[in-house]
């Protein structure tokens, strides 16, 4: 069967990386079928294969979509994301994010569906005991969120034991960047993330940046974290699904660059692709913000035949500053078209 005849289905396919995911899986062959709520996706961002909207806790809306389109597997993205909301109110984090995906995963068994690839995180690691993080360092997540991805590959694993599930977990790391075209991009409501915060900043579109704390013990005392292009982390998604299929089993693997960037490292960079000013302040350091997380992702190079190829620096900044650019220029009637189109 050619990869024009094998759907995918990707839950939170109206997200982020969802939506760059769906991008790859197109371009390599396949047709990504978005299972979305759009409670925080977006409809315009579903431009590469049909959407389906609903919820992961609806078990039977589920089973319908998979016994209509019938994929090969299933890639899940779809989850809530925000730490500080996560602590907060962690019952919507277990709901959501792990009965949710126990309800995905009930449904994948009934419809005879294994091929599994999840969208974990770093933040499993909690406060991690050395850097580079490789994937046999112990997890100990220090907030709901990451509590709740780490239950979700406990899951993961006994489905597998039990026979049911072909998966891997990709744990990744800072996720940044834009589609090279500018088709897509980033587009959260709250914003949290500091590259399109510093961004912002320089645009004057979002308040001046805070630094939280220039006494880390790093070389010019702000956070050290690991960015991998939002591209990069598509193809893995993609090659991933492809190391799938051989029979029931789990793996977890590190998406990263094996590279740390600084705080200070972004904002001069901002200042370089934009040529304008970045207004930062300094403000304490934010409680159980581990200075420097990076990973090591020898193991999905040698796993997935994957490397970042995007990931620089400049790279990640320059397209994320061309899609801040074209998102401002895109009038809502571009918008309501393009998503018009997705759910085709």
């Amino acid at each position: 069967m050619p990869n024009d005849e094998k759907p995918v289905l990707v839950t939170g396919g109206a997200g982020y990386i969802g939506s760059h995911t769906c991008k790859a899986l197109a371009a390599a062959g396949y047709t990504p079928i978005t299972y979305d709520s759009l409670c925080r996706g977006n409809a315009w961002a579903v431009r590469y294969g049909p959407l389906e909207v609903g919820d992961l806790m609806d078990g039977e809306r589920l089973r319908d979509v998979i016994h209509k389109h019938a994929p090969i597997g299933v890639i899940h993205f779809a989850a809530f994301s925000y730490v500080g909301e996560s602590t907060g109110d962690p019952l919507l984090y277990y709901r959501n994010n792990v009965a949710g995906t126990a309800t995905l995963l009930r449904a994948m068994q009934v419809e005879g569906i294994k091929r599994f690839v999840f969208s974990s995180t770093c933040a499993t690691y909690g406060t991690p005991e050395r850097t580079p993080i490789d994937e046999d360092c112990p997890q100990r997540p220090i907030n709901p969120y990451g509590h709740s991805k780490l239950m979700v590959e406990q899951i993961m694993r006994d489905c597998a034991r039990a026979g049911h599930l072909d998966a891997i977990a990709l744990r990744y790391f800072n996720a940044a960047g834009a589609d090279a075209a500018a088709e897509i991009g980033e587009a959260h409501n709250p914003e949290t993330h500091l590259i399109p915060l510093a961004l912002g900043a320089a645009k004057g579109t979002c308040p001046p940046l805070t630094v939280f704390g220039d006494d880390h013990d790093t070389p010019d005392g702000t956070c050290i974290r690991d960015y991998i292009h939002v591209s990069d982390l598509s193809d893995a998604h993609v090659a991933a699904l492809a190391r799938t299929g051989k029979g029931p089993g789990f793996d977890a693997l590190n998406l990263g660059t094996g590279t740390g960037v600084s705080v200070r490292d972004v904002i001069d960079m901002t200042r370089e692709i934009t040529g304008r000013e970045v207004p930062h302040s300094y403000g304490p350091r934010r409680k159980g913000d581990p200075s420097a997380l990076v990973a090591d992702p020898s193991r999905a190079f040698a796993t997935l035949d994957w490397k970042p190829s995007h990931s620089d620096l400049s790279n990640i900044l320059q397209t994320a500053w061309a899609w801040m650019e074209r998102e401002r220029r895109m009038p809502p009637t571009t918008r309501l078209a393009q998503a018009a189109k997705g759910a085709r």
